[in-house]
Order: C-alpha cells, then structure tokens, then sequence
C-alpha cells in the first residue's frame, strides 16, 4: 500500500527535528501513530515489514507492541527515543511513546474494532480488555519513568483511548503531554449545521436545558470542594486535540470549547460551565439510578488545533495523514477551564 510507504507518504521533508517546535512535534507523533496501522498491516499481509521508517525515521526504536486479547492484532506500541549520539537530550523529548491506532476495516481486526467503536458509542470503553491492557501499560511506563517522559497519542478510536487514560493519570496528578488526532466526539453534530444563527440558537438551548437539568439534580447536595469537583482536578492537564470541521466524527470538539468560551463573554459563564460537565444522557442516567461512567469528550482544558485546509472528502478529513503534511493552515487556541 503506497501509503504505507514511508519513503511516498511520510514527511521526509523533516530531515531536520527542531523538538521546540509545536508543528514538528505533531508530525512525529502522528507518524508513531502511523507506524502502529502499518506494523497491524504488516502482520495481516505477512509482508515484508514497512513500519520500521515510521519510527526509526525519528529515532525511535520499538520496544514493545500491544496485543488485542481477543483477535490478537496489534491496537498500539510503546516506542524508546534511542538516537546515535547518546548525548542527545532535551526537555521536549520524550523517553516513551505509547501509541494506539483507530479502527482499520481489514478483515482480520474490522470485527473486534467495530466492537470497540459500539463500546466507545455507549461509554463503555473503559470495560473493554483492550484499554484495560493500554491503562496498564501506560500505568506501567509512568512509574518506571515519570509523567514528563511519556507522551501519549492515538488516532480516531486509539485518540478516545489515549485520551481516556490521561484522565486518569491526570486524576492521580500524572500530567501526560498528549496528542489526540481526530478523537470521537459522541453527539448530535451541530457543528454541522451550516447557519451560524441557527447552530448558536441550538447550543444555548442545550446549555440552558443541560445546566437546569444538572442544578435541579444535584442543587441539593452538599456542595463540593474545588478538590473533589472532577473539572477543577483535571484543568491543569492540557492535552494537544487536532480536528478537521469536516470531519463529522471529531468536529463537535470546536463548537463545544468556542461555546463555553463565548457564553462566560457575555455573562453565563457559569450556565456554560455547569453545561460543560454534564450531559443529557449523563443526567437521564443518573436520574433512574443507573450507574453511568463520565463522559469522555467532557474535558475542561485543551490545545484545540483546527485544520483549516480544504478536505474534499471525509477520507481525508479523518484520516491521520494529514496531520504530518508541512503544509497545513491551522489555528490553536488553548482553552483552559477556571472555576
């Protein structure tokens, strides 16, 4: 497959790593990314290995893979920066990578993915085997190495799991630099709607209904301390997320932080931040008395990270290729939460 050809579809305009510089600390970590599809590729085809450029390009040795329980193909790796000179360090650059690959539609892993994205749907990833062995693995890396030389990323499915276990490192006050590339937003996607009136009116809405529903419920308790209050813990891990507007699955992401942002410029900031925490279905749950797991898209701070350049088709949108071009028009912005 010519995209999984380092040598035709990497970023070899990079031949020289500057590890300060946020662009290319995205393009590298998307190609870890990468070098998990291909080395699953690889053990479908029972090719000859292309995967190893993916990686060694950087100076990055594999130092193990993750292996699904169930149809034991490979969801993820844990890669060591090992470069020639062993002088070579930098604040910037990680020890460890762990990386975690989306959903692939080969017949040898679509079926226990497509499992995993029903799970993902119904929030339920976190009982699922597979991130349960990423948790572990990532429990793992910390305590040999500390937070500081571990990054975190994925693409797509494997962004939902490396974004779920730096919650909970960030729980434990693990602050993992992470980066998420096109992660599932689980919702209705209003930021499709194309009138900007329209799709304004409808975030409101929701808020207003969300914050009401969230007060009603929980009005009556003892109000908690900023220590315990899940948000106030989490706000101080900023996780780098990179989405596509065209790209259905991940865009939600955009109109749920720009919304919170310009509801506290015109006064509700605090029906916008009550409406952060919590959602419709959350409420619903919690209100029959089942049990529910927190949300995963419900975070308080991010580096939100817009491809703005033309994608002609969803393919490309979602795709994890773009996201190692040298030649892209984004915008960042970091939107960080406060009580």
């Amino acid at each position: 497959m010519e995209r999984d050809d380092f040598s035709r579809s990497g970023p070899i305009h990079l031949t020289m790593v500057d590890w300060g510089n946020v662009h290319h600390r995205r393009s590298i970590a998307a190609c870890l990314v990468q070098g998990v599809y291909v080395l699953e590729h690889d053990r479908q085809e029972k090719r000859q290995a292309l995967a190893p450029p993916w990686w060694e390009f950087f100076d990055f040795q594999v130092l193990c893979t993750l292996v699904d329980d169930v149809d034991s193909s490979i969801f993820g790796a844990i890669y060591e920066f090992k470069p020639e000179a062993n002088n070579y360090h930098s604040a910037e650059i990680p020890r460890y990578v762990i990386a975690f690959r989306g959903t692939m539609a080969e017949r040898d892993s679509v079926s226990q993915d497509l499992r995993l994205d029903l799970h993902l749907i119904q929030n339920g990833l976190h009982q699922t085997s597979r991130f349960e062995n990423a948790m572990k693995s990532v429990r793992n890396m910390v305590s040999v190495s500390g937070a500081s030389n571990v990054w975190l990323t994925g693409h797509s499915m494997g962004s939902s799991i490396a974004l779920l276990a730096g919650k909970n490192m960030a729980k434990t006050g693990h602050l993992i630099e992470s980066y998420l590339f096109n992660p599932p937003f689980i919702s209705a996607p209003i930021e499709r709607i194309k009138d900007k009136k329209v799709r304004h009116g409808f975030r409101i809405a929701s808020s207003v209904i969300t914050a009401g529903l969230a007060f009603a419920m929980k009005g009556n308790n003892q109000e908690r301390q900023p220590s315990e209050d899940p948000f106030t813990v989490l706000s101080n891990w900023i996780p780098n997320l990179y989405v596509n507007p065209a790209d259905h699955i991940c865009c939600e992401y955009i109109g749920y932080f720009e919304h919170r942002e310009n509801m506290e410029s015109f006064g509700a900031g605090g029906i916008a931040r009550l409406a952060t925490q919590n959602s419709l279905t959350g409420l619903f749950m919690n209100a029959m008395g089942w049990e529910y797991q927190e949300e995963l898209q419900l975070i308080p701070s991010v580096c939100l990270t817009i491809n703005r350049s033309p994608s002609p088709t969803f393919k490309r949108a979602h795709g994890i290729h773009q996201w190692f071009r040298g030649d892209l028009s984004l915008q960042s912005k970091v939107y960080q939460y406060k009580l």
